[in-house]
Formats: C-alpha cells, structure tokens, sequence
C-alpha cells in the first residue's frame, strides 16, 4: 500500500527524519517505536501529507503523495492524536460529523455511528455531551469517529499515552481486536515496545530522526540491527 523511498523531512532548516526504504503491506498493523524527539510523529504527519518530504517520496497505491488531489487523500485516511480534540457536542455528533461533512445520507450516517459507538463501547453514552466524558471514554469516541469513516490508512499518534494503566490496557486490547478482524491497514506509534508487540505486525524501530531497523519483535530483540538499537532496547523496562 505504502512506498517510502530516500524520504528526508527537514523542520526549521534541520533534518528530522530521515528513511532509505520501507513498505507497509495493505492490511498490515505497522508500529513505530522510539524514545520522545525520535522522529515518530514526524512520519505520521508526513504519511498524512501534512510535512513534505525534502528530499525523496512517498507513494500510496503506486502513485506519488505529491500527485495525489490532497482532499481525495486525506478521504482515504484517518488521524488519531494523543489528544481527542473532540467537538462541544454529543458523542453521536462527534462519532457522525466527518459522514456529516462528506455528505452521507442521514440513515447511513446514523447506522454507521452506531455501528462504531458499539464497537468502541460508547454506544451507551451517546447522548452525553463531550465534556462530561473520562478520557478513556473520550479516546474511544475518537476512535469511533476514525473508523466510521472507513479509512484504508489509520495513522495512530500514541492515542493511550495519558490513560491510566487499566484505560490503556483495556483499550489496547480492543483496538488489536478491530485492527486484527477487520485486516486495516495501520501505522501505530508508541514509545512501549511491549504495547508495540502485542498490536502489530512488524516494528520499525526511529532514534535519532532514521529508521534503524523494522521486523518483529521476537527479529529486533534477538537481532538488534546495530549498537544504538541494543542500547535502546537495554534502556526499555522489561
């Protein structure tokens, strides 16, 4: 689905990302670990087109982001932050607006956001307005919204790094559980290499702003690709 090819991302004039090579497989959950200032975000928003590259390409579907119409894009994706940037609304309204904004009709609307709220177990709070929610509910009901939407790429930005540890667990296992039935393709990232184990495919590992190394866990912590690699994983909790 995705070709990454001699990407450079330069931010005020310093280089913070560099990549030789990577491809994401349709249906593949891909996440992307690294210490804080690595680089990871940095991929995300570029994958989203919202950072263009300086250097090299990134082509979806065998065509160049660069020739892409930009609003037919970002149709074809979703983005889900760290923070649920939710609407002072319901959660109904928040799960429907994105369907309300491309048009669909109000019964496919209204299914659709049901079908997701129940998904992500917030189907019972449909009614309740967004600033009454805990932030595990309010991460979930971003969630909703994202995959309402039917996005052929999801692109994940720590989305349960300030959950509380059984928030984070819970909803953890239930987005491994979505992503796993429904084969959608998926760029996750994380700072945890044990949550990136348990939801992805393969890892690609970001120090320093360059991708060092991608395969499975079990391949990376056998075989790190080289010294800074072994000593981030030295440096991780077990």
């Amino acid at each position: 689905m995705i070709q990454i090819r001699d990407l450079l991302i330069e931010r005020n004039g310093r280089d913070v990302l560099r990549i030789d090579s990577l491809d994401i497989q349709h249906g593949e959950t891909l996440t992307v670990v690294g210490p804080n200032g690595a680089g990871k975000s940095t991929l995300l928003l570029a994958l989203a087109h919202l950072l263009k590259p300086s250097r090299g390409d990134i082509l979806y579907g065998d065509k160049s982001l660069r020739q892409w119409n930009e609003l037919e894009y970002r149709r074809r994706i979703s983005l889900v932050f760290q923070a649920p940037l939710l609407m002072d609304m319901t959660v109904e309204q928040n799960v429907a607006l994105g369907l309300k904004f491309r048009g669909t009709p109000k019964e496919e609307t209204r299914e659709r956001a049901g079908k997701w709220m129940k998904q992500l177990g917030v189907d019972s709070l449909s009614k309740r307005r967004a600033g009454q929610l805990s932030g595990g509910e309010a991460q979930r009901v971003s969630l909703a919204r994202a995959f309402v939407l039917e996005p052929e790429l999801l692109l994940l930005d720590e989305p349960f790094a300030a959950l509380d540890p059984p928030t984070h667990a819970k909803l953890l296992d239930d987005l491994s559980t979505i992503l796993k039935r429904d084969h959608r393709t998926a760029v996750f990232v994380t700072h945890n290499l044990s949550e990136a184990a348990k939801v992805s495919h393969r890892i690609a590992v970001i120090l320093g702003g360059v991708l060092r190394q991608v395969g499975t866990a079990k391949q990376i912590k056998s075989r790190p690709a080289d010294e800074t690699v072994a000593a981030f994983l030295h440096e991780l909790p077990p």
